[in-house]
C-alpha cells in the first residue's frame, strides 16, 4: 500500500527541465526549494518570526519556514528560513561577458611571447588609489602566485613589476612610462561607496588625457570586479573571483598581437 502511494506520489513531480522557466533545485527538480538567511532589528520572539515568513512571501517564496532563529543581541534576530520560489529565470537569454582570450599555463605563454613577440612584454601592476591590499595584485603578479599558479615574475616571458598597494594613479602612470610598460594591471579590493569605480575611472581619464590610454593593454581585477564592469570603465578586460596570473597572462599576450596585427 505505502509503496503503491510512493509511486502515485512520485508521479506528480515535475522532472521537466526547461532551460526558459530555471528554478532553484531542491529535492526535486522545479520544486523552488530554497534556504534564505538574515537578520531583522526587532526582538525575539513570534512576532519576529511573523515578520521573517511575511518578508518570505514578499520575496517570492511559498509556504516559508523559520528553521531556526537565534537572538544576536538586543533587537536583533537571526533567521534561517526556507521556502519554495514561485519566481524562474530564462537561462537561455542570459549572456554574461567574457575576457575574449584561451586561457594557456605559463609554458604555453611563455613559448607563443618567444615564437610571436620576440621579446619580454612588460608589466607593471599595483593595488592603487588609497587601497592598501596587496593580496590580489600579489597573487597574479608574484614569483609564487597562489593556488598552484605561478605569477607572473616567474614568466620568461613577462617582465613583471609589483608596485605595491596605496599608489596614486599619476606616480603609477609614471612609473608605466619610465619602464616603457606593454600593459598595466590595478587591483582593487576596497569597495565602499564605490571607491573601486571612482579610482578606475580616473585612471583611464589620466591615461586619455596623457595620450596613452591606446598605446597601453590596461586591466582590473577585484573581488567585485566582473569583466562587463571592467569594459564599460574603459579597460580591456576585467579579472574577478576564480581567475588567476594564467588567464592575465594569456589574456596580454594575445591582446598585444591582436594589437600588433592592426
Amino acid at each position: 500500500m505505502s509503496g503503491g502511494l510512493y509511486s502515485m506520489e512520485a508521479r506528480d513531480f515535475d522532472t521537466t527541465l526547461d532551460l526558459k522557466k530555471i528554478k532553484p533545485y531542491g529535492d526535486t527538480m522545479n520544486d523552488g526549494k530554497t534556504q534564505v538567511s538574515f537578520t531583522l532589528p526587532v526582538p525575539c520572539g513570534n512576532e519576529a518570526i511573523e515578520a521573517a515568513k511575511q518578508l518570505m512571501k514578499k520575496m517570492g517564496f511559498e509556504n516559508p519556514q523559520v528553521v531556526f532563529y537565534k537572538e544576536l543581541t538586543e533587537g536583533f534576530t537571526f533567521f534561517n528560513c526556507y521556502g519554495s520560489s514561485v519566481h524562474s529565470v530564462d537561462f537561455t537569454s542570459i549572456h554574461v561577458p567574457k575576457v575574449e582570450a584561451t586561457t594557456w599555463d605559463m609554458h604555453q605563454t611563455d613559448e607563443y611571447v618567444k615564437e610571436n613577440i620576440g621579446r619580454k612584454l612588460v608589466v607593471v601592476g599595483a593595488s592603487t588609489g588609497t587601497d592598501a591590499h596587496t593580496v590580489g595584485i600579489d597573487a597574479i603578479m608574484n614569483m609564487k602566485g597562489y593556488a598552484g599558479h605561478y605569477g607572473l615574475e616567474r614568466y620568461e616571458g613577462i617582465e613583471a613589476y609589483n608596485l605595491g598597494s596605496q599608489v596614486p594613479n599619476d606616480e603609477f602612470i609614471a612609473k608605466a612610462i619610465e619602464l616603457k610598460a606593454d600593459a598595466l594591471l590595478v587591483s582593487q579590493t576596497v569597495t565602499q561607496k564605490d571607491v573601486h569605480i571612482q579610482n578606475l575611472v580616473e585612471l583611464i581619464e589620466m591615461l586619455e588625457a596623457e595620450g596613452l590610454r591606446n598605446k597601453l593593454i590596461v586591466c582590473c581585477g577585484g573581488p567585485r570586479i566582473s569583466h562587463e564592469l571592467a569594459k564599460e570603465l574603459g579597460y580591456d578586460a576585467g579579472f574577478g573571483m576564480n581567475t588567476y596570473a594564467d588567464d592575465v597572462a594569456s589574456f596580454i599576450a594575445q591582446e598585444f598581437m591582436r594589437r600588433s596585427k592592426k
